[in-house]
């Protein structure tokens, strides 16, 4: 472990707590290597078009397996260049400089990669029976089948060559609003007593001991949202217009319909996942949030105290290396493998953990490209919270690390499964925090937390995903106002809480700041799947199955050459089954009952 890992004995400051080095990746913005490698894969894209476009049906089996090996290494190569460019850019995103760079690197791998959009669009159109007997002929090409088979998943949905480059060169346009997005959140600084505090911290404090302080930052979260929201419904609805013109034009079914198609998932799947979740609101959520408010001797929650500490909670801060021997340990204990995997991401600088101004204000696991390594952003300050992200950011790393050995076009893994590493990480911290912990009121704080994580996995995952989906319909009918936003976020809201929170016009705002509705729409429920997912595979692990261990690290390994039917058998369990999602929410509700008693 490095020493800048060590070397604090508090929760850590800017100057004590990791950073990371991207010099794996490129040793600066201005570096030839960054330079060439955009000059590299411009000629090497040229020629790849002008040797096989309009070509791709004549190859054999070997020839097209060849094709497809020299179409990776150019998007390596891509890949490599926006992984920087993005992480840069992360580093502060209020940096002019930095956002330009960002912005340019986009552009750039646009028109890179412009010229290479014919290969999956040819390979689309072959004949099944064709198909099959390139994949009998060639082992090369067989490599590849996994890829192909996902690559013409899309062909209900194609478009013409034309209106297919047309989209992908627009689509940094429509990046141009995600930036807006980033950089107005990263800018904002929110009035408190003498400070000016970003979006990650007054979102911290609404945990904080202190009800005043928990009530005096939601307040001016919602002042701030408010006097911004009208660049956020702007952006809302460009980007929601966008999606449905194109959806339209791809005579995709629902506005969910290409988050599913992306996820090789069935629309039914994620039917019956989003079903069950609702269904157990006033089993879950509703049940929870009324045991607490009983436990801080209050009729219903303020929804400034969803997140606070227990009466009983000593808000103890916890020291960064403490965090780092809990998760490791914890991984460890599961798996020795599991936690030498993890270590290399402290030991080689490929972290970055201080909250500081202009930096991206959330967390995440960035895979970069195979032959790199994968990126953990966070923003650490002290809570148990804290601790359970660095986990759950951990775990997508290793799971990306092993990934890796399916190559470039086959170490992604889809949303839905992307999750289980993380949420399994999660899974395992918990319970090490909890096997560590002999006092009663403690053992209960823990549990009480692990339930409120789940809750915000699963229940308010899903009520977001409710918010998209009534968004994204209310926008055919026309441009929705900010008032209309509001009261389709405060009807989700109410609906997935009930009357356990108590809200007032101040909330109404509060879903502007969520970066996924932006980013990624409807990634949400892949949270509320992967938790569901990983709650039945540790209640087999808890169970004793023979060899779990090496399914799990089978299954982590596979990337995206299996989809979930594949990945779930070896553990005797299916997505399909509505047993299976009521399964992973008896958990949650297990745990419930543990505290009522």
């Amino acid at each position: 472990m490095t020493q800048a890992a060590i070397s604090s004995t508090s929760t850590g400051s800017e100057e004590t707590l990791p950073r990371w080095d991207l010099s794996d990746l490129y040793q600066g913005p201005d570096c030839e290597a960054l330079k060439q490698d955009i000059v590299t894969s411009t000629q090497q894209a040229e020629a790849f078009s002008k040797q096989y476009q309009s070509q791709i049906e004549n190859l054999s089996g070997n020839d097209l397996a060849t094709a497809i090996a020299e179409y990776e290494t150019i998007q390596e190569t891509l890949g490599r260049l926006g992984s920087f460019a993005y992480l840069y850019y992360a580093e502060n995103m209020s940096d002019a400089i930095r956002a330009q760079f960002f912005q340019n690197i986009s552009e750039a791998l646009n028109d890179i990669s412009t010229p290479l959009i014919f290969l999956t669009l040819e390979l689309t159109r072959i004949e099944d029976k064709a198909m099959e007997e390139k994949l009998q002929q060639s082992t090369a090409l067989r490599h590849y089948a996994p890829w192909i088979r996902d690559v013409r998943v899309y062909k209900p949905y194609q478009l013409s060559d034309e209106l297919e480059k047309l989209l992908h060169e627009k689509s940094v346009t429509t990046q141009a609003w995600t930036r807006l997005f980033d950089e107005t959140i990263s800018h904002l600084r929110f009035p408190l007593g003498d400070d000016e505090l970003t979006c990650t911290e007054i979102l911290h404090l609404m945990s904080s001991k202190d009800s005043e302080k928990r009530k005096e930052a939601a307040q001016t979260l919602g002042k701030v949202l408010a006097e911004n929201i009208r660049i956020f419904s702007t952006i809302t609805n460009a980007l929601a217009k966008d999606k449905a013109i194109e959806d339209k034009w791809r005579n995709l079914p629902k506005p969910i319909s290409e988050r599913n198609v992306s996820n090789f998932i069935e629309d039914d799947v994620v039917e019956a996942l989003i079903s069950s979740v609702k269904a157990s609101y006033s089993n879950l959520s509703h049940r929870y949030y009324r045991l607490k408010a009983k436990w801080m001797d209050k009729d219903a929650l303020d929804y400034w105290d969803r997140n606070a500490p227990l009466p009983q909670d000593t808000d103890r801060k916890i020291p960064w290396e403490e965090a780092v021997e809990l998760v490791l340990t914890a991984y460890g204990n599961f798996s020795p493998q599991l936690r030498t995997l993890g270590e290399k991401f402290f030991d080689n600088d490929w972290i970055d953990v201080p909250p500081r101004d202009g930096k991206d204000s959330g967390a995440f696991a960035h895979p970069t490209v195979p032959s790199a390594h994968p990126y953990l952003l966070l923003n650490y300050q002290g809570k148990i919270r804290d601790v359970m992200t660095l986990a759950h950011e951990l775990g997508h790393g290793v799971h990306q690390l092993l990934s890796a050995k399916q190559g470039g076009l086959m170490a992604d893994t889809p949303l839905t499964l992307a999750e289980t590493a993380s949420v399994f990480g999660e899974q395992l911290t918990f319970r090490e925090l909890l096997n560590r912990e002999t006092d009663a009121d403690k053992r209960k704080i823990i549990i009480a937390g692990k339930v409120e994580d789940m809750l915000n996995t699963v229940v308010r995952q899903v009520a977001f995903c409710e918010f998209e989906r009534l968004v994204h319909d209310k926008r055919k009918e026309g441009e929705i106002s900010t008032e209309e936003l509001g009261a389709i976020w405060m009807q989700v809201q109410q609906e997935s809480f009930g009357d356990a929170i108590r809200f007032d016009d101040n909330y109404c705002n509060f879903w502007s700041y969520i970066p996924h509705f932006v980013h990624s729409p409807f990634y949400v429920y892949s949270y509320a799947f992967g938790d569901c997912l990983v709650n039945a595979l540790y209640a087999q692990y808890l169970e004793g199955m023979e060899g779990f261990e090496d399914k799990y690290f089978t299954m982590l390994e596979a990337g995206g050459t299996l989809h979930h039917k594949e990945l779930l058998a070896p553990f005797d369990l299916d997505a399909s089954d509505p047993a299976f999602w009521q399964k992973g929410l008896d958990i949650i509700s297990g745990f419930i009952d543990e505290l009522e008693g």
